[in-house]
């Protein structure tokens, strides 16, 4: 556990010319998505914070008045703080801050889809598992050829399907290359939505090291 840089994080070198930003869902650690993550990119380096939020002892990348309502305010705070960590972190291990592809499940997601939407630059591609709409940005963002992988459930009771199909319109607007895998499910993660994704990035990022 290392608690510079403004979040308590794990970290793990690669060889390969990614780095997997790996962002837990509520309640979650630094340690929840490192086999995830580990899978989906055997070869890259693994940047993993903990959620700075805490409401009733479980860590959150952001606050929420209730569910599915967000505080705006510091969901914004909390992207930008997000995305400094993200160019430390590059500074003190090393790795290339263009080349940052983020992992993230349920709050995890979203946040990301925060950075997507708000900080274009930080992230190079994401897999979102079970993300919603975070915001809606004033203006959209030019995300012109960042490939997005979206796993959703079709009975998910947190993120109704209409709320990821906004998303997919919002990241398609600003000219993302997003694809959507629906499984029949609820919110839990599940092993056919983790195995679309890994064959996405076979797809899109062939071994990670050919990256």
């Amino acid at each position: 556990m290392n608690t510079d840089l403004g979040f308590i994080h794990h970290f793990e070198p690669g060889t390969a010319p990614v780095t997997v930003l790996l962002l837990h869902g509520t309640g979650g650690t630094e340690h929840d998505l490192v086999d995830l993550g580990r899978s989906l990119f055997p070869d890259a380096a693994l940047l993993s914070p903990r959620g700075p939020v805490n409401e009733n002892g479980m860590a959150r990348f952001f606050r929420r008045l209730a569910e599915g309502v967000f505080d705006l305010d510091d969901l914004r705070r909390r992207t930008a703080d997000l995305a400094n960590f993200v160019a430390a972190a590059s500074r003190q291990y090393g790795f290339e801050a263009s080349s940052v592809v983020a992992v993230g499940y349920s709050n995890g997601a979203n946040i990301a889809a925060s950075l997507l939407l708000l900080k274009p630059g930080v992230l190079a591609g994401a897999i979102l598992f079970h993300p919603m709409v975070p915001l809606e940005p004033e203006s959209l963002p030019d995300l012109r050829g960042i490939p997005i992988f979206m796993g959703a459930g079709r009975q998910d009771p947190l993120v109704p399907p209409p709320l990821t199909e906004r998303l997919e319109e919002l990241l398609t607007a600003g000219k993302a290359q997003v694809t959507v895998h629906w499984q029949p499910g609820g919110h839990n993660l599940t092993r056919p939505e983790i195995e679309a994704a890994q064959a996405w990035v076979q797809r899109h990022y062939r071994s990670a090291k050919e990256t």
